[in-house]
């Protein structure tokens, strides 16, 4: 895989039962990168450790005044530095391309499992951890992954560069081969200790990245209250935590770092003490006294990626502990769809409550619990937090249908709807059965002001269209962003549209013109409603209202509030004493008012 050919096409099955062996499972999938890495790095490693030895045989020569020994000890240095050049080029080419795969396979799986959770996955997993998994985790996931070839060829060249001194020189090998080892595993003690402080620092910059995330989301609310200061207080104090926790962190990994570069010249200086003995006794040469001192001193550079290798794992472990962790969240039901994709039409029905949903009619759903709602409506949709009995669309168990059936059959708009940023008509293109025009839907969520606020902010854009939301649509009211998201919905044109709590935001006089302007667009579709509003309750065909979690009520608004007591305490916000007090004389008022906005809508 070249990073040209990204994204993948399938970029597979994690094995997501813990960290270790998610990194084992990446590396397994780049094997074919990773054997290329392999080798350049040892061309590369190879050519550094050939120039001491082609150093020597030119000192000797010159000692030795041999003119031939000196033309091919130059002409091994050529070719040495050659190897050198071109092993470094590569090595460092196809690192990164294993480094920017492993991350974009990586992010393409967290991606994957997004799309398949849905609103599920920030219920079991905090935002602020989402995005630094999908963010931060990742580079250290990848940098871990492509380190370990060049670790790998570090480690086969100080072996051979062992081995090779042990022959060429032994009384001086005997030191470098005792000494090697020891230098390479001195810093093991300390990695345990260095892995606790990073992953420390990593948890608290998570909770400082949801807190920020969280402050952001809501700075509406924020300013509203004039709570700004608080949690800005509160943030410092999340970031200040971070700096201490990298400060302690930092100071481990720079003990190690010294440890790397004191070791390896206390070695030197015990190679060059014990080689000028060798030398006045007449044991060695100067050549080859030249060769091991220079092998030794560069080798420190293939020893440093032990140290590197060290610091990867103890970042990267725990990132990918958290990678997996979101990696192995499942649905509640089967997400792989055990029959063949098909797209059903009929009456919507869910077992578990009785609610029916009967074709081309729009149906409001009455709840107390606002809750227990929004896990109604995503179960209709056929993407459920908790296990249970399957929704069925014309007799069709929706978890047996493939995801992407599922959800074209039936969209459930949550009550909560995010708006990308970009242009409105880059808002508005979205997969859609080509039935409603985008003018035609934003008609129907009444989204005149909003077009003419859009154009009022963006002087540059001519068309209302190509006017730019901000992100999440923050630069707009929430009716206006409700309103938007509405439209967005209706374009989609699905066989099954599932609402809940559309117009929460909205005006009473602008609730109505909607609940008539949704009731027409969709005349032909099914169309469920979670709301307690009495306008868009009055426009529907059906009103099922639940209680305790089971259909307690079917028929029309006003016969419901009629016969129904804790239907109409649910609708018109009264307590039971309340209602018991109040009686028909307030249920006169409450429908002689719900004409009244009527007729002014």
């Amino acid at each position: 895989m070249q990073i040209q050919d990204l994204p993948y096409a399938d970029p597979g099955v994690p094995d997501a039962r813990s960290g270790p062996r998610f990194l084992w499972w990446l590396f397994r999938n780049q094997l074919g990168g990773q054997l290329k890495s392999l080798a350049w790095g040892l061309l590369h490693f190879a050519s550094v450790a050939a120039l001491p030895f082609c150093v020597g045989v030119a000192v000797q020569a010159v000692v030795d005044r041999s003119g031939a020994r000196l033309a091919l000890a130059g002409g091994l240095l050529a070719l040495a530095c050659a190897g050198n050049a071109v092993g470094g080029t590569f090595l460092h080419r196809t690192a990164i391309t294993n480094w920017i795969t492993s991350a974009a396979r990586v992010q393409q799986l967290l991606a994957r499992k997004a799309a398949q959770l849905g609103s599920a996955l920030t219920r079991r997993v905090a935002a602020g951890e989402v995005v630094a998994v999908s963010t931060g985790d990742v580079e250290k996931i990848g940098w871990f992954v492509e380190a370990w070839s060049r670790f790998t060829a570090a480690l086969v060249t100080i072996v051979l560069v062992c081995v090779g001194l042990l022959v060429y020189q032994p009384a001086l090998g005997v030191v470098v081969a005792v000494g090697l080892p020891v230098l390479a595993l001195a810093v093991l003690p300390l990695l345990p200790r260095a892995t606790r402080r990073a992953d420390t620092q990593r948890e608290k910059a998570g909770r400082a990245t949801e807190l920020a995330s969280d402050t952001v989301a809501g700075l509406r609310v924020l300013r509203g209250i004039g709570g700004e200061e608080l949690f800005l207080d509160r943030y410092r104090r999340a970031s200040q935590e971070v700096r201490h926790a990298a400060v302690r962190s930092a100071r481990m990994w720079s003990l190690i770092s010294a440890i790397q570069v004191l070791l390896p010249g206390l070695l030197l200086i015990a190679v060059v003490w014990h080689g000028v003995q060798l030398a006045r006794q007449g044991r060695i040469t100067v050549g080859e006294l030249v060769t091991v001192y220079s092998s030794v001193m560069v080798l420190t550079y293939p020893l440093r990626h032990f140290e590197e290798i060290a610091m990867a794992y103890s970042f990267s472990r725990p990132s990918a502990e958290r990678a997996a962790g979101v990696l192995s969240l499942e649905r509640a039901t089967d997400t792989a769809g055990s029959r063949a994709a098909e797209a059903p039409s009929g009456d919507l029905y869910d077992p578990e409550t009785g609610l029916l949903a009967s074709t081309g009619r729009l149906t409001a759903v009455v709840c107390g619990d606002p809750d227990a709602a929004g896990r109604l409506a995503e179960r209709l949709g056929g993407h459920p937090s908790q296990e249970g009995t399957a929704v069925l669309l014309d007799g069709v168990p929706l978890d047996e249908l493939p995801l992407d059936s599922a959800r074209t059959a039936v969209l459930v708009q949550d009550k909560d709807p995010v708006l990308l940023s970009g242009s409105l008509r880059e808002l508005l293109d979205v997969p859609a059965s080509g039935a409603v025009e985008p003018r035609e839907a934003l008609a129907a969520a009444q989204c005149d002001d909003v077009l003419a606020a859009l154009a009022q902010g963006s002087l540059d854009a001519a068309d209302p269209m190509d006017a730019r939301i901000t992100e999440r649509g923050r630069s707009l009211s929430g009716g206006q962003r409700q309103r938007l998201a509405l439209a967005r919905s209706l374009i989609t044109d699905p066989e099954v549209l599932v609402l809940d709590e559309p117009t929460s935001a909205v005006d009473s006089h602008t609730e109505a013109r909607i609940a008539q302007g949704v009731r027409e667009l969709r005349a032909e579709r099914t169309t469920v409603v979670f709301t307690s509003s009495p306008l868009l309750l009055d426009r529907a065909d059906r009103v099922v209202f639940l209680h305790d979690g089971e259909v307690a009520a079917v028929g029309a608004h006003r016969e419901l509030v009629r016969t129904e007591p804790r239907y109409r305490a649910v609708v018109t916000r009264e307590t039971e004493d309340e209602a018991a007090l109040n009686g028909a004389a307030d249920l006169t008022d409450v429908l002689a008012e719900l004409e009244e906005i009527e007729e002014k809508a």
